[in-house]
């Protein structure tokens, strides 16, 4: 989600729900309205209460106000206006603005549904969960003197949260163990950075991953940089894949880092807005060195500006995917009791002047939402500042596209699994160390006896492979219960950093950084044409 600005909301007093439907629509916080607009609304305002008022009087059952309004009425209207306008309960609200933040105050684990009960995914480095030791599979049968054995994540998540310094008793079922094992916790401040991974993939090549940008992304970055030592880095790999977004002025922030000081950063403009420019203002702070930017389709928003501004000023190379092309302005607006509508008042352009937004028109949400691959606007083409041609209307089309290799039948199942939750590498953790020490070495691979057993383990939960095609991928399946294995062993962050080193694209993003290198040196040529 963008947000324009970062913003609170004080309570004020519960309306009706008409009123709340009719602030909806008529707030002049929203659009002045002229004469005959204005009395166009108030009619359909007052079609509205007919409706509402009758339905309350004559419907079967109670009908809650909140969920009519809330449920029906306002999501429904913001539908049919574009894909991204959207309206926050107090609840969703205050999630959202958790994620803003980059922490929150708890034990520090993700936890989720699996099979019917709610399990520790994994604790998150360093926190709490982690330092007491509850480990992935750990299934929560209560939190405190509550039995959690049939709540939802939502309600389980809201009761491991609470302030600062307050003890929490969590207990769990583990594979192995006869009785049920309780840690007794302190919730503590547990920060959810949006730069965990800044290494060195070899010498002289940088690699950082910003996964969201939130209220500290450009100081982690700026982190991350001097901790690497800015000095020693000859070529950056910038990964961008599946960051979805986030704060506005953070990604201008990151922007500002590797271009010149006064550059066009971004631009927004729309029907009842002024356009606003978002520039540089100090410009590069460190040494120039060649950039490839990794994107793919699930690449959003604020993500995109960023990849949009380094490629129209030939500050970096992308490789990827087209990027998912959500370029919609939200801007905040407060309504009573904490909760907030994000309206859609403008579209972002990137330096050039292309539309980083693609069509939502004709299809439906889900459609839309599934990215599939769209058309460039022939009459949206522009130049970056070396003069190479390129395209808007359909997100960020990359300088050089990645195509990962496809994937056997039986690779196709493991991902399909890992996806909608299934993972036989996760299921099989806990199987693994109940009677396994939990302690690995760094060089640890599963060796034939465990491959044996994973894939009987596999069959049973229901894997459809012959011998042959398990022995085909046996590499493949290896790397995947390797990284699972180490989240328990070592830490998800660790699991991650390592999968990263093993990741093909990133292997051809290092190949590509000549490509960076060539961009920077033909800027430079222009830039001294145009001195002359």
């Amino acid at each position: 989600m963008v947000l324009s600005e970062v913003f609170t909301i004080m309570p004020i007093p519960r309306w009706s729900a008409r009123l709340v439907f009719a602030a909806a629509l008529c707030s002049p916080l929203l659009i002045q309205l002229p004469a005959q607009t204005e009395a166009e609304v108030n009619s359909s305002i007052k079609k509205f209460t007919q409706v509402y008022e009758t339905v309350e009087a004559n419907f079967a059952d109670h009908v809650d106000p909140d969920h009519v309004v809330y449920r029906g009425a306002i999501p429904g209207m913001l539908r049919t206006l574009d894909p991204h306008s959207n309206f926050f309960d107090p609840k969703a609200y205050a999630l959202l603005r958790e994620g803003q933040q980059g922490h929150y105050y708890g034990v520090g684990m993700f936890v989720g549904p699996s099979d019917g009960k709610i399990v520790v995914i994994y604790p998150f480095q360093g926190s709490p969960a982690f330092r007491a030791g509850l480990r992935p599979g750990d299934q929560i049968i209560s939190v405190n003197d509550t039995n959690t054995e049939h709540s939802t994540t939502t309600q389980v998540s809201t009761m491991l949260k609470g302030p600062r310094g307050t003890p929490v008793t969590i207990t769990v079922r583990r594979l192995g163990s006869d009785n049920p094992i309780h840690f007794s916790l302190v919730r503590d401040n547990v920060p959810r950075g949006s730069v965990n991974h800044a290494f060195w993939l070899r010498a002289g090549i940088a690699y950082i991953k910003i996964e969201a940008f939130n209220e500290t992304t450009s100081h982690e970055v700026d982190q991350a940089l001097t901790k690497l030592g800015e000095s020693q880095i000859e070529g950056l790999i910038l990964d961008l894949r599946d960051n979805g977004g986030g704060l506005v002025q953070e990604c201008v922030n990151v922007a500002d880092r590797f271009l010149k000081k006064g550059q066009l950063v971004v631009s927004h403009h729309g029907r009842a807005s002024q356009e606003t420019k978002f520039v540089a203002k100090h410009g590069e702070r460190g040494k120039e060195y060649p950039i490839v930017v990794v994107v793919n389709r699930n690449t959003a928003s604020a993500s995109e500006i960023l990849t949009g501004a380094l490629q129209d000023h030939d500050r970096a190379w992308v490789l990827g995917e087209s990027t998912f092309g959500k370029g919609l302005v939200q801007a905040p607006f407060p309504l009573y009791g904490n909760s907030a509508l994000l309206l859609t008042i403008a579209k972002y352009y990137t330096p050039s002047g292309r539309l980083i937004q693609r069509d939502y028109t004709h299809q439906g949400l889900y459609e839309y939402l599934s990215r599939n691959e769209g058309k460039t606007n022939p009459k949206d083409m522009k130049k970056t500042d070396s003069g190479r041609v390129v395209f808007g209307g359909d997100g960020i089309a990359p300088d050089e596209k990645y195509e990962a290799p496809k994937a056997t039948k039986l690779e196709g199942q493991f991902i399909e699994a890992q996806l909608t939750g299934r993972s036989p590498a996760f299921y099989f953790s806990p199987v693994y160390f109940s009677n396994h020490d939990v302690h690995l070495a760094k060089d640890w691979r599963p060796d034939d006896q465990v491959m044996d057993a994973f894939r009987d383990f596999m069959l049973k939960r229901g894997f459809e492979f012959t011998n042959a095609e398990f022995d085909r991928d046996r590499s493949w399946i290896a790397d995947r219960l390797r990284e699972e294995l180490y989240i328990t062993a070592f830490s998800k962050e660790d699991s991650e950093k390592m999968a990263l080193q093993n990741d093909p694209e990133l292997a051809k993003a290092l190949e590509s950084l000549p490509s960076s290198k060539a961009l920077l040196d033909r800027a430079h040529e222009v830039i001294a044409r145009q001195a002359k």
